[in-house]
């Protein structure tokens, strides 16, 4: 092909087929993580591997994408084994982290039961740390959050395994697997706990750096398990006004913060929690759109009102563009598209703007070709056309796309 990309670039079509992970990027890569877990000790050690497994998690999620079955097998068993292999270090046995990526790779495996136990397993030697232990909300996290996407509807949630999650979450005690069962007077005692905690935490002012760090982790998750407790136990409005309000909170500290110091608040972390609050919360507006009816438009705000915050964050990106092919007026997402771009330096606007623009040629390809088999149109779709070039015009004249090799390759396969 005239060059070998390292890691993949799923961007890009070939033929058919998508450019996956090539063999030699691959070998360069297993090499780096191999010197550097020889190299590295005791804390390092088991960040590497909690790195070298989000590595393993991101090529498993490509072969779902692909749904390639058996390269889907092989990939899991490589990857169970270097999990496993992890876990039996002394040093990561009681590694909360990699626990939960551990569980979270069986479950992407579709062995749903075998994840379970381990996620029990993890939570029942986790101890008593509740809403305390940032670990033990995040692992309680993403596992309420996996069987949440379980859920055929909301009725009846509130008897849910996630309910029991959660519940048990804020009981301080040690976690007992679920058993079919949740009580209402332990569901009522959970709701008090989570909403005494979160007033402490958005009261509470970090004395150094590394407090507000953790701290600020801490938030995120126990924001995240308090409105989800709230979605299955009340509804989406009482989850929404939890989001709301960490988030108007967040905003307050984090201008205030800017005005007593004179910094930049860039680096205080603050934006990032507002940003990961943000990100839970539109992704809780998507999950209940698909399972039931709810209009579009609270989503759209939320979306629009946080990729002005944040151009460059591409999961933000990804569902804005998810939604916007739903509507069938383009008008709107290019005025949005237009006004980021020139009041920011990332790129991503860009690039997503771009991807819109080819998802949109593509369906009226596809629209125009229905039912004639492989006959090109005969009124070619040249407008669109006209746009997307202009589009990546624009956008290598900038200073960041100008260095971007992903942006020329896009820009020469589109001429192609």
């Amino acid at each position: 092909s005239g060059f070998n990309s390292i890691g993949h670039m799923d961007t890009m079509l070939r033929g058919r087929h998508h450019i996956g992970h090539y063999k030699e990027g691959e070998e360069f890569i297993q090499n780096v993580f191999q010197v550097l877990s020889q190299i590295l000790t005791g804390k390092e050690k088991s960040n590497l591997a909690i790195c070298w497994l989000q590595y393993e998690i991101s090529k498993v999620i490509q072969c779902l994408q692909a749904k390639k079955k058996k390269k889907l097998k092989a990939q899991g068993r490589k990857s169970k084994k270097l999990a496993k292999n992890f876990l039996k270090a002394p040093d990561n046995r009681n590694n909360l982290c990699l626990w939960k990526f551990y569980a979270y790779l069986e479950w992407l495996l579709g062995n749903t039961d075998d994840a379970r136990k381990v996620f029990d397993t993890a939570l029942c030697t986790a101890g008593t740390g509740g809403l305390k232990s940032a670990q033990l909300c995040s692992l309680s996290l993403l596992y309420a959050q996996l069987e949440v996407e379980l859920l055929e509807s909301i009725e009846g949630a509130v008897m849910s395994r996630a309910v029991h999650i959660l519940t048990k979450l804020t009981e301080n005690g040690p976690y007992v697997p679920y058993s079919g069962q949740v009580s209402s007077v332990n569901v009522l005692k959970a709701r008090k706990t989570y909403e005494h905690a979160l007033q402490d935490y958005l009261s509470k002012t970090p004395v150094s750096d590394q407090d507000q760090i953790n701290d600020t982790d801490q938030l995120v998750n126990l924001v995240g398990c308090y409105a989800l407790f709230q979605y299955l136990t009340v509804g989406i409005e009482a989850a929404v006004l939890i989001y709301t309000q960490a988030s108007e909170k967040l905003e307050a500290s984090g201008s205030q913060k800017y005005e007593n110091t004179g910094e930049n608040f860039g680096t205080l972390n603050f934006p990032t929690a507002l940003e990961a609050v943000t990100l839970l919360h539109t992704n809780l507006l998507r999950f209940h759109m698909k399972i039931s009816v709810y209009p579009l438009n609270p989503l759209r705000e939320a979306l629009t009102e946080a990729l002005k915050r944040y151009p460059s964050n591409q999961s933000l990106w990804r569902s804005y563009i998810h939604i916007q092919r739903k509507s069938h007026s383009a008008s709107k997402a290019r005025r949005f598209f237009d006004n980021i771009t020139r009041s920011t330096n990332s790129l991503e606007p860009w690039l997503f703007a771009i991807q819109a623009e080819q998802m949109r040629k593509k369906l009226t390809e596809k629209v125009q070709r229905a039912d004639v088999g492989e006959i090109h149109c005969t009124i070619p779709e040249t407008g669109l056309t006209n746009r997307i070039v202009a589009l990546f015009e624009h956008a290598v004249q900038t200073e960041n796309g100008t260095h971007c090799p992903l942006l020329w390759r896009m820009y020469l396969n589109f001429m192609v």
